[in-house]
């Protein structure tokens, strides 16, 4: 091959680079990507109606009246997810937890043959329906520092069934409120109170009465 053929070759691959540079850069100008002002990835929100209203959490009832209607059997199935840490029935071994029989109204921290953590002997007190509606919430946000690591039951109707079913591991279970029994404080005190209203009503509504008026003496 001559020196001529050799030169055609190479002016050949020179000639494909430069336009092949120069279609990138002309694309480069034509389909130039538009920069953002601040970096990073625009995500789409879906818009929720009714805002603050959905943001709003229904209020707690009373655990008193979630344990009206709590059912211990759905417990008792919620409950199969503490297995693994704790036993349930009369006599049964201590786990990573305690055992569980006859616990409602037990003391905290105490017996069981358990060695209980320190911020557990700590709280002290008893294990009321109230306490246990608490604990079970949020362990470790109730007791801070419990060995505890269960993240807890977010659902109130959940945890009441949870605490109804702890009443039937007892020899003498202790009873559950009715659900007439439940709602009877609040309604008594709503009565009282529109009592002691239309009472306040009726006396500033009532007119002083007067005097009745004398006949003048006859002459």
């Amino acid at each position: 091959m001559n020196s001529f053929e050799l030169n055609k070759i190479l002016g050949a691959i020179l000639g494909t680079c430069l336009i092949t540079l120069a279609l990138n850069i002309g694309a480069g100008a034509v389909f130039a990507p538009h920069k953002p002002d601040k970096p990073g990835y625009a995500i789409a929100a879906k818009e929720e109606s009714g805002g603050k209203e959905q943001a709003k959490k229904e209020p707690e009832q009373p655990i008193e009246v979630l344990l009206a209607h709590a059912s211990a059997e759905k417990g008792q199935a919620t409950a199969k997810q503490c297995q693994a840490c704790h036993t349930f029935e009369k006599g049964g071994p201590n786990r990573v937890g305690p055992n569980l029989w006859n616990i409602v109204g037990a003391e905290r921290g105490e017996g069981r043959g358990f060695n209980f953590s320190q911020a557990m002997k700590s709280k002290g007190g008893q294990w009321t329906d109230d306490e246990l509606n608490k604990f079970l919430a949020n362990p470790r946000g109730y007791i801070p520092g419990t060995a505890m690591t269960f993240a807890g039951l977010s659902r109130d109707q959940q945890r009441a069934d949870v605490i109804a079913y702890l009443h039937t591991l007892s020899d003498n279970p202790k009873p559950l409120p009715t659900a007439q029994a439940a709602p009877a404080q609040g309604g008594q005190q709503g009565q009282q109170g529109q009592g002691a209203q239309q009472g306040q009503g009726q006396q500033g509504g009532q007119k002083p009465q007067q005097a009745p008026k004398q006949a003048p003496p006859k002459q």
